[in-house]
């Protein structure tokens, strides 16, 4: 009998499962695909390994303007899938390895009750059960995925070749990344997205600078449109990426009953589901689909385990990061929901054009755009967008969190000449 069987050995349920054991539950970890989940294996980091590739890269096409000549470079695309697959199966590895004290399981899990699990041919039992099983990409009816010419984003990351042309329908994140991607490296991009702007739920203005940095990138976009914008026929390539769906299929959820939302498992404000010893983290539970999130729902849903639910799961402080080119990093409250939040809201920004490093290192374009409550005077939200804008909006975060005045961030010395200093202008 375990104290603590996690299904899914993601972000989510890798991290509850350590926790579990650090506080000396006995632990089983069962997963049927890879360790690493989504993350490690088709998400966060193969396409954070392909994109500081192409961005060497385009730093070397721009080394004449630092005084270095590089004449005529070339990048193997092989070698940057090698280097891709290498990093992936290290940190594999690596998380392989942390797992000593628990009983790992490479199997489907089907629930047979609420203290039973099917796996490989047996029965298990345990106390408590966290459901940890990700997400996968949503195909359109009218676009299904062939493994050839529509693709998913799992396809996008395998490709042997790159294609000439592609067109990227859904100009959310992961289209914004891909785009970003695959124009580093010489693919004539396009997208197609039906809401008015790129990147839909990111402050407006973000999102309508990154629309004409793509454009100057040579990247079509097509907003307020939809696949009759375009002729298909026109890509060597179409990559879907309109979102992604919970992987909840298969469980045996609806036989015990376990209540289901309208896009994953419902959960209460403890992770827990409508089954009292039954919790949920993750992709599944459909809140924040973001691996950061995942691993905090993790270790909170086991914590309440232990404590008997004293923790709430806040996801009002989460930060989000699209890592195109420039990147863009956001937390808590942008302009437009504040202001639709009925607050009365002050917003600083400043231009990367006016930071010295920017500069230095040639790349001014972009902004800080801080929310303050007018009221309060605290630092409800804010956005980046511009170089290392996913390391800086850690010091944003840690502002929103701690409810810190913009008078607090202020008096921070921050080292000059650099990229950080800047926050404190935007103040």
């Amino acid at each position: 009998m375990y104290d603590l069987c996690v299904i899914g050995a993601g972000w989510a349920g890798f991290n509850a499962a350590l926790r579990a054991k650090e506080s000396g539950l006995k632990v089983c970890l069962i997963e049927c695909g890879q360790i690493g989940g989504t993350c490690l294996n088709q998400g966060c980091i193969p396409t954070k390994s392909l994109i500081a590739c192409a961005k060497r890269y385009s730093l070397v096409k721009k080394s004449s303007g630092f005084g270095i000549e590089a004449d005529n470079p070339r990048f193997n695309f092989n070698k940057i899938q090698e280097k891709k697959n290498n990093l992936i199966r290290l940190l594999a590895q690596g998380m392989q390895s942390r797992l000593s004290g628990i009983d790992f399981v490479a199997s489907k899990a089907h629930i047979v009750t609420d203290h039973e699990i099917k796996v490989d041919g047996q029965i298990i039992s345990t106390n408590f059960m966290l459901i940890c099983t990700g997400s996968r990409a949503i195909e359109l009816p009218q676009l299904k995925f062939d493994a050839a010419r529509i693709i998913s984003s799992d396809g996008a990351l395998s490709l042997e070749s790159l294609p000439h042309s592609l067109l990227i329908v859904g100009g959310g994140v992961i289209g914004c990344e891909f785009a970003s991607l695959f124009s580093m490296l010489g693919v004539e991009v396009s997208i197609v997205e039906k809401m008015p702007l790129l990147l839909p739920g990111e402050d407006n203005e973000a999102a309508r600078k990154i629309e004409v940095i793509f454009k100057k990138k040579g990247i079509k976009v097509h907003i307020n449109a939809d696949l009759s914008a375009v002729n298909l026929n026109d890509y060597e390539k179409v990559l879907v990426c309109v979102g992604r769906q919970p992987n909840i299929s298969g469980l045996g959820l609806e036989g015990l009953g376990i209540k289901l939302g309208k896009t994953g498992i419902a959960v209460d404000d403890y992770l827990r589901t409508s089954l009292d010893n039954i919790y949920a983290a993750g992709d599944c539970t459909a809140k924040v689909m973001l691996a950061h999130y995942a691993s905090y729902q993790g270790v909170v849903a086991v914590e309440n385990i232990i404590s008997g639910n004293k923790n709430k799961a806040d996801n009002s402080v989460v930060p989000a990061c699209v890592f195109c080119d420039p990147e863009i990093a956001s937390v808590g409250l942008n302009e437009e929901k504040a202001i639709a939040a009925g607050l009365a809201v002050k917003v600083n920004k400043f231009d990367f054009r006016a930071s010295a490093m920017a500069r230095i290192i040639d790349e001014p374009e972009g902004f800080i755009k801080v929310v303050l409550d007018r009221k309060s005077k605290e630092i409800i939200g804010g956005c980046i967008v511009g170089p290392k804008a996913t390391e800086l909006i850690a010091v944003l975060t840690m502002a929103v969190s701690l409810r810190l005045k913009a008078e607090d961030v202020r008096k921070v010395i921050f080292a000059h000449p650099t990229l950080s200093e800047s926050l404190r202008d935007a103040m």
